[in-house]
């Protein structure tokens, strides 16, 4: 395989690089798990209301939803946390039990939704096949009581993936830090600049791994209803895993 050509993104812009690994995010990049957050947060989300016993649900919504927009800028996942905050901003204490009992749901709720991009397997296995070793950086979930990501309900996905790496836990912070990326190459084996990475989200995803020295790549998946920050000129952008492999011989 000749090396490619980067006209944009990344470092060395206009240099031949030759790519030895592509490295990927997981959720709605390799699944699909919208529907499941958005019904899991309106359930959440009313039990919550029910159990604060207020009256003014547009006032809930608000707050809510501001609590949450700050906890995911800082990349802090946790349900349970985001709940805690919502609980003091209306001067009220949360049960553990019930906060325990709502995130089990939660989650039951996003993987009952959950479903694998039909052309995401076929398309890593291709990949593997002609760039070599393919990576995976995902941030925890912030579950409290469980110890495994949920790529780990997917075997056979995860079985295509020579490292993988769930930022925000033993130690690695999440994404956008620069550490998971590191750790993820460092086990690969492979320099920033040598490598692309493949997320959905532009924050987290693409200015993280830009922001390290790697290749970004914007998924921005035409199946997910979604509204994507405006950004990304300098960015490749797919709307299908199908067209990856176009985008990086015509990188």
């Amino acid at each position: 395989m000749g090396p490619l050509r980067f006209s944009g993104g990344g470092p060395n812009i206009g240099a031949r690089q030759m790519i030895k690994a592509i490295l990927f995010d997981f959720g709605q990049t390799l699944v699909d798990s919208s529907d499941g957050f958005r019904q899991a947060e309106t359930d959440a989300q009313a039990a919550i209301f029910k159990d604060l016993r207020i009256t003014d649900p547009d006032a809930f919504k608000q707050h809510y939803r501001r609590i949450r927009a700050d906890f995911h800028k800082k990349s802090e996942l946790s349900r349970v946390k985001i709940w805690q905050e919502v609980f003091r901003h209306f001067g009220q204490e949360s049960s553990a039990d019930e906060m325990q009992k709502w995130e089990r749901t939660y989650w039951r709720t996003v993987q009952s939704k959950t479903r694998v991009f039909p052309e995401a397997p076929p398309v890593l296995i291709d990949l593997s096949a002609k760039y070599g070793p393919l990576g995976l950086i995902t941030n925890t979930q912030g579950q409290s009581d469980a110890n495994t990501h949920r790529i780990s309900a997917y075997p056979e996905l995860a079985a295509l993936f020579a490292a993988t790496v769930v930022a925000g836990e033993n130690g690695v912070p999440t994404k956008p830090a620069p550490q998971p990326f590191a750790v993820c190459l460092e086990k690969l084996g492979v320099a920033a600049k040598e490598s692309v990475y493949v997320g959905d989200d532009w924050r987290i995803d693409v200015c993280g791994a830009r922001d390290f020295g790697m290749h970004p790549v914007w998924l921005k998946h035409h199946t997910v209803n979604r509204n994507y920050p405006e950004g990304g000129a300098d960015v490749p952008v797919i709307t299908s895993m199908d067209e990856l492999p176009a985008v990086l011989e015509a990188l």
